[in-house]
């Protein structure tokens, strides 16, 4: 059999099988690793990603033979444990994704091994609390609690304690609560004339997301001033929850199908209707374009749903190519940091946030294209802070040196480890962190 390396095809997934009894045999699991690692370790392409890779090859190059053979079975969760399943590896370095024959789909992999550790209960109460996004948001978004909670998130001693206790770095800076929910103050706009476009429908249905709603509401806020300025009529879903990302990554797959079983009703509905989606967190957009259909292949508002859901900048640039798009900005926004994170990269519509800053007069917008190190709650654990913050140091520098106005980033998270990375390893910026939604509501001079 001759062996090609690489393909002028793009990448394929397949669906996840993940209802099946055989998607949780472990041996079967474990010779997949095995057959992987091995393939990974005669190509290497992917060391400078994350730490998942390096975790493997120093692995290999330890045991007594330098192969994969010498690893004993139970170190391969070693790099498990390391993949925080961010994709890049599967979209932008392997040659032996699907069509090829090798049939290598890295995070994937990671997510059976994690799904298989979460149904045998090897998985921390402390990994199952910080992936319960709605259950924590609610209670500690609540008036005077929420100052509560900020305070003691604030406070060295109570981190100290909390990392002994639940395994939460100290020295990580968490997202502050908000006293009031996004979906109390939103103020979304229908009474427009819906102006469907050639690439996009002229109504929008917003997917608030759970960090939006109790963490960073203003960004909600300023995506609604957006679509109000540019006369696109806009609704709330009426009912949410948690997009699932945070269960997928835990493996937690039955969470997620019950997540989905709240989302994908009232969204197919919206989608039917005729009303584009957008979500103002990548990874939540990611979750209904991709994942959801993998796990859901056969379900046809699953289907609707990704059809209709867009990353918030990829409408806009949509928009601005219709035609329909307003121009009128008011401010320029001088040097801009942008970083895009690998949840808005992995969506394959290209960098449509700088192209839409870049719409901005008198803005220049530096991109970095790499994994900030954070990814959801894996750069909260104390015994993952550490790595974190060594994976994000080139975006810290890269970030800092064109000596910006801003630093900006889609994901939120990513934007607040960024600031603090330069704050540690640069001594600081005088650039303001602001999230790109809020930039353009800068330009456009809507407060």
């Amino acid at each position: 059999m001759t062996v090609r390396e690489g393909s002028l095809e793009p990448p394929k997934r397949h669906p996840i099988d993940w209802k099946s009894a055989a998607y949780y045999d472990e041996a079967a699991l474990m010779q997949e690793l095995e057959r992987t690692y091995d393939i990974c370790h005669g190509c290497r392409r992917c060391v400078n990603l994350c730490t998942a890779f390096p975790k493997l090859f120093d692995l290999i190059d330890e045991g007594d033979s330098g192969e994969v053979d010498a690893i004993p079975k139970q170190r391969y969760w070693e790099v498990v444990d390391q993949c925080y399943l961010c994709d890049m590896c599967f979209m932008t370095k392997c040659p032996y994704v699907p069509p090829h024959q090798w049939n290598l789909d890295f995070p994937h992999l990671m997510l059976r091994a994690k799904a298989i550790k979460f149904r045998k209960g090897e998985t921390r109460f402390r990994d199952r609390l910080l992936t319960s996004t709605d259950a924590i948001g609610k209670l500690a978004a609540i008036p005077v609690v929420a100052q509560t909670v900020n305070a003691v998130n604030g406070n060295g001693a109570a981190r100290s304690l909390m990392q002994r206790v639940l395994g939460v770095h100290k020295d990580r800076q968490l997202p502050p609560y908000a006293p009031r929910r996004f979906r109390g103050i939103a103020e979304p706009a229908d009474g427009f004339a819906v102006r469907d476009g050639q690439r996009t429908p002229g109504k929008v249905a917003v997917f608030s997301t759970c960090y939006i709603n109790y963490n960073e509401p203003g960004i909600g806020v300023d995506l609604l001033k957006l679509l109000a300025h540019n006369e696109i009529p806009s609704v709330l879903v009426e009912k949410e929850a948690c997009c699932g990302m945070p269960k997928l990554e835990l493996g937690d797959l039955a969470q997620v199908e019950a997540l989905k079983a709240i989302n994908i009703p009232p969204l197919a509905r919206l989608a039917r209707e005729g009303w584009a989606i957008l979500a103002p967190v990548p990874s939540c957009t990611l979750m209904f374009k991709q994942e959801l259909p993998l796990m859901f292949p056969d379900d046809a508002d699953v289907r609707a749903v990704a059809d209709a859901m867009f990353d918030p900048f990829e409408y806009f640039v949509l928009r601005h190519k219709d035609g329909l798009l307003k121009s009128d900005f008011r401010r320029e926004l001088g040097r801009v940091s942008y970083h895009i994170p690998c949840h808005s990269r992995v969506q394959n519509v290209g960098q449509k946030t700088r192209e839409a800053l870049q719409l901005v007069p008198g803005t220049q917008v530096s991109t970095v294209e790499r994994c900030a190190g954070h990814d959801g709650t894996w750069g909260v654990k104390e015994e993952f802070f550490d790595q974190s913050m060594k994976i994000g140091r080139p975006v810290f520098r890269q970030m800092q040196g064109s000596d910006p106005d801003f630093v900006s980033s889609d994901c939120p998270i990513a934007g607040r480890h960024i600031m603090q990375g330069i704050a540690d390893s640069q001594g600081g910026t005088r650039a303001q962190k602001a999230h790109p939604l809020t930039l353009l509501c800068i330009a456009y001079g809507l407060g």
